[in-house]
């Protein structure tokens, strides 16, 4: 089941203290950016916040689960999304962690191939 935008409207409501935040569509589920960094996925309307000690440190007793088959364990956060101030927290902590991302590499322009017409 992919997630639903209604869904992603409540996160954004709920994680508005913690920066500049924006989301960006990926295959049916969602991926959270605080400040530039991804700080999160959404998939089948549960949100899973990318794992730092200080993350940990903050939440306690972590619940770590794939966000998808194949992915690597994230927190998986439920009951505490309903409290805003923690959650904003939480994603502030981890912004802070985790390291900017890489530049993206300039793709090369096409050579346009001339044609062996004179005039």
């Amino acid at each position: 089941m992919a997630s639903d935008q209604d869904f992603i409207d409540y996160l954004l409501e709920q994680i508005q203290g913690a920066g500049a935040i924006t989301y960006r569509k990926m295959f049916g589920e969602y991926a959270l950016y605080c400040d530039g960094k991804v700080v999160a996925l959404v998939c089948d309307n549960q949100l899973f916040i990318k794992p730092t000690q200080a993350g940990r440190a903050f939440i306690g007793d972590v619940v770590e689960a794939p966000a998808y088959p194949g992915a690597r364990p994230a927190f998986l956060i439920e009951e505490k999304i309903e409290d805003g101030d923690w959650i904003s927290e939480l994603v502030k902590i981890t912004a802070r962690e985790l390291p900017l991302p890489r530049p993206k590499k300039k793709r090369k322009a096409k050579s346009k191939k001339k044609t062996g017409k004179k005039s």
